[in-house]
């Protein structure tokens, strides 16, 4: 899947746009993009999920977000205090935002906690390189990042940066598999990573009469002779 915003714009993050898409479960109806800036995932979110909120701290990038698109519910907070209830979105998604959080542990669990049973949590992010892989990676990126820049309109998004990165690729992994077990990891070309992970659906516990119960049904009848 392509990502979809509509008038050509082209960057880093909007290319990998298509893996936040691809992870959508069938079905979603709620979607939340933290950190969402200039609004662009959101915007292609709400094309394949009914009701979408992005929410960023950032307010004037919002209102610049709200003038383009005004379907989308806009919100001025911080996800990791804003009083959204618990398990209350079926997709959370993330495009180059967490590194603006310092404590990964923290931001992965609230954003873990967000999700609602059955349903994903996706990130896209940058991290800092520190092994000889990182450097193979990055490398690719660069050459990628020619190829496609020759062909494409490459437009630098208006919300607040911050570099280097504050964690390693290899901090981000670890953090991530220590809060969302069975995660999935991919280190992407262009100084990006991703994660998947589904949130388990809570396992219903059978209680003694129930277990009783069903015992009891198993146990053969024996019919007394006449």
């Amino acid at each position: 899947m392509q990502h979809v915003v509509p008038d050509g714009r082209w960057n880093h993050n909007i290319h990998y746009h298509r893996l936040i898409l691809a992870a959508v479960p069938p079905g979603a109806r709620t979607a939340l993009d933290v950190g969402t800036g200039d609004g662009l995932l959101a915007r292609d979110l709400r094309r394949v999920v009914p009701r979408v909120t992005g929410i960023d701290v950032d307010g004037a990038v919002l209102e610049r977000a709200r003038q383009e698109d005004d379907g989308v519910d806009w919100i001025e907070g911080d996800v990791r205090t804003h009083p959204f209830p618990l398990d209350s979105f079926d997709v959370v998604a993330s495009v180059a935002t967490l590194h603006h959080l310092p404590d990964l542990e923290a931001t992965f669990q609230r954003l873990a906690d967000l999700t609602a049973p059955g349903g994903v949590l996706a990130v896209v992010g940058l991290a800092r390189s520190s092994t000889p892989l990182d450097r193979v990676a990055d490398l690719a990126g660069a050459v990628e990042h020619r190829v496609l820049a020759r062909r494409r309109q490459v437009w630098k998004h208006t919300a607040p940066t911050v570099w280097p990165p504050p964690h390693t690729y290899a901090q981000v992994r670890r953090a991530a598999a220590r809060v969302l077990p069975a995660m999935r990891w991919r280190r992407l070309p262009l100084w990006r990573y991703a994660i998947v992970w589904t949130k388990p659906r809570p396992v219903r516990v059978e209680s003694p009469a129930e277990a009783l119960l069903r015992l009891a049904k198993l146990v053969p009848r024996v019919v007394p002779d006449a």
